[in-house]
């Protein structure tokens, strides 16, 4: 008999699906943080409308979620995974002939966005399949370690070769997602209908699968006006906080402090996440909802306000704390959402990617506009100042949400 999985230990096809996230963004972020530079310099694409493709892309990127999560209901997870893998493949070998035309690589951007919208809640999903709940935290904090080390060493890998031989950066890109792709095929097809929470065994099979306790219509219309609408809506704001940081802390940190400070803060960023998520995971999965989130955003906002002094210490200072925000948030808000939600893991992550891509979208339109006012008042440290008071009074807004709404968890 094939002994249960202990409390630290993955079972074969979760290692190949952490293993794959790694190198997923991996080669996603060899390529993706450089598209203004190769749509704006290479093929002479204006920055006005470089940033409108962007932004467009990273909204399907994330919003398309919930049309990933609701396939993957209807057609299965790895059958979605090998879907969307599909998609990213033939997305970045479109790249090859897009070095020669601006609409091809444009439409190749998108192609790789909508592969990237299928696939994330699908893998997190079938990560979690039949695991019990005490460790999906475990579960959910090492994927995110997995994709934090990608997003952190794709760039640095790609650096030397996106100028002076994208074409080769390209086709490593190809064959690297479509080995991927072929690893996903050899993933065991999950047992339709299960309940979740049961124990996974070693070689990836399913026990007995048991018809799910709620009704397919009863869950459908329940949606986002049950109390998982309260950890949607904290999605939303913790990234609508975040993306502050992350869009707009190189145009502040660079000028006062330099290219390569900032580079080894975002290396140190990176591999705090990698380390301390999976370490903090279960103390995190302990923590009632309301005071997990009280702990984040207060980190957040201690973070922010730091980075308003504008020095390499407090550069570095508030960066430290923004991760731990991030770190409590993210991992937590996604807990919630399994445990508020009756809809299968894959909706709900899919329902999270949109509040993502909502949170992005309006940090976006607030963030450009209020740097400049700020830059142009001579104090962009205000800006700082302005987002530190955001993440204090905002979410204030859904102290009334999270009283009236118990989770059958941390109520």
């Amino acid at each position: 008999m094939t002994p249960r999985p202990g409390p630290t230990r993955f079972t074969g096809p979760q290692r190949l699906l952490l293993a794959g996230s790694f190198l997923i963004t991996l080669g996603s972020f060899a390529v993706l943080p450089f598209m203004s530079v190769l749509l704006h310099q290479r093929l002479g694409l204006e920055l006005g409308t470089v940033g409108v493709v962007l932004a467009v892309a990273s909204l399907v990127q994330f919003s398309g979620g919930v049309v990933g999560g609701a396939l993957a209901e209807r057609v299965g997870l790895r059958r979605t995974m090998l879907l969307a893998l599909a998609v990213r493949t033939v997305g970045f070998a479109a790249f090859l002939p897009g070095l020669r035309h601006a609409y091809v690589a444009v439409a190749a951007l998108f192609l790789v966005s909508c592969g990237a919208a299928l696939y994330l809640p699908a893998n997190k999903a079938y990560l979690v399949h039949h695991a019990d709940e005490a460790r999906r935290p475990l579960l959910l904090s090492a994927s995110g370690s997995a994709l934090n080390a990608g997003i952190a060493l794709g760039p640095l890998a790609a650096s030397p070769f996106v100028l002076s031989a994208s074409a080769g950066l390209f086709v490593t890109v190809t064959v690297l997602f479509a080995a991927v792709t072929a690893g996903h095929a050899l993933l065991p097809t999950e047992a339709p209908g299960a309940a979740p929470g049961r124990p996974e065994s070693e070689d990836g099979a399913t026990p007995t699968p048991t018809p799910s306790p709620t009704p397919p219509l009863r869950r459908r219309g329940r949606a986002l006006t049950g109390p998982d609408r309260v950890p949607f809506a904290a999605t939303v704001l913790s990234v609508h906080l975040f993306m502050f940081f992350q869009h707009y802390l190189a145009l502040y940190a660079v000028p006062r402090t330099s290219t390569t400070y900032y580079g080894l803060v975002l290396a140190l960023y990176a591999l705090l996440l990698v380390v301390a998520q999976p370490l903090l995971s279960r103390w995190i999965a302990g923590l009632r909802y309301a005071r997990a989130l009280r702990l984040g955003f207060a980190a957040m906002a201690l973070g922010m306000a730091t980075l308003g002094v504008g020095n390499h210490a407090a550069v570095l200072t508030g960066a430290v704390l923004i991760c731990f925000g991030e770190i409590i948030l993210f991992l937590k808000n996604d807990l919630e959402a399994l445990a508020r939600s009756p809809r299968a893991p894959a909706v709900v992550f899919g329902r999270q990617r949109l509040a993502a891509g909502l949170g992005a979208f309006t940090s976006g339109i607030a963030g450009g506009a209020g740097y400049q006012l700020a830059e142009r008042a001579g104090h962009p440290g205000l800006f700082w100042l302005a987002v530190a008071a955001q993440c204090v009074v905002l979410p204030l807004l859904l102290a009334g949400a999270l009283r009236n709404s118990p989770s059958p968890r941390t109520s």
